[in-house]
């Protein structure tokens, strides 16, 4: 089984920093918040909490009378987020994986969790741990990619599927929307609730999601030998060039689970 299963497409900080602040990623966050719908006093899970963005949002709402658990594999991670979280009493802090939460039973009002479990092998065993720690009639909140349904304007369409295939194999489970939802109900968890959430990008810079994320990929697949150097110039330089045109096109789907004990 891997124990490592909290990772991120950066493992630099303040690469998500920056990522976390663009517009795609705000619209994502403000969705996550109004369907945990959380209130004061209540106590809420951000498993997986990177540079903490979300957490600081939860414990500006629950108060302190509330708390919040910062969770996060990630040392550099966990850093970042007291940092963003300092002189708010309401938060906690914990370096672990997922597997064995740092909960009570029953303890939880809601439980957060962003763009961590497709990089958990043993889904079923991360869920039952994330009900042990939840109240009766307490909710969970996933949101997931699944990157085989990028659409972008690249013609070589035989490369693209190369990029695309190589970052898959960084996850344990590339295509994990399709199958949550049945991890979920086998779990005891009910009123299972899915919404997209598009990130549509129309330019190519550094103000949109898209930008960085496709060096990230790229790079990916130059660094496992999937393509070379060149096909990796070759590719982004299509992407730039459709920025000139005016005809750029990117869109991938999040989404966005919710669901109750």
């Amino acid at each position: 089984m891997n124990r490592n299963p909290i990772s991120h497409p950066s493992s630099e900080a303040l690469a998500l920093e920056k990522s976390y602040r663009l517009n795609d990623i705000v619209k994502q966050r403000e969705k996550t918040l109004s369907r945990l719908n959380l209130k004061s006093g209540e106590k809420v899970l951000d498993l997986g909490c990177g540079v903490g963005f979300l957490a600081h949002k939860m414990a500006k709402i629950v108060g302190e009378s509330g708390l919040v658990i910062c969770l996060d594999q990630n040392k550099e991670m966990i850093e970042h987020t007291k940092k963003r979280c300092k002189n708010m009493k309401q938060t906690s802090f914990y370096i672990c994986n997922a597997y064995d939460l740092p909960c009570e039973d029953n303890s939880l009002d809601a439980v957060s969790c962003t763009q961590v479990l497709l990089y958990v092998e043993n889904i079923s065993l991360v869920i039952s741990e994330i009900k042990r720690v939840l109240k009766a009639g307490g909710r969970i909140i996933i949101v997931e990619t699944d990157w085989r349904g990028v659409v972008i304007s690249n013609s070589n369409n035989s490369l693209t599927k190369k990029i695309f295939s190589a970052w898959d194999k960084t996850v344990a489970n590339p295509n994990l929307p399709v199958h949550l939802s049945p991890i979920l109900k086998k779990n005891g968890f009910s009123k299972i609730l899915v919404e997209a959430i598009p990130i549509l990008n129309t330019e190519y810079n550094p103000n949109n999601f898209s930008h960085d994320i496709m060096k990230w990929i790229t790079k990916n697949a130059q660094d496992s030998g999937t393509i070379s150097k060149n096909e990796r110039t070759l590719w982004i330089n299509e992407l730039e060039k459709h920025e000139k045109e005016g005809s750029y096109f990117f869109c991938v789907n999040r989404f966005l689970f919710s669901a109750f004990i």
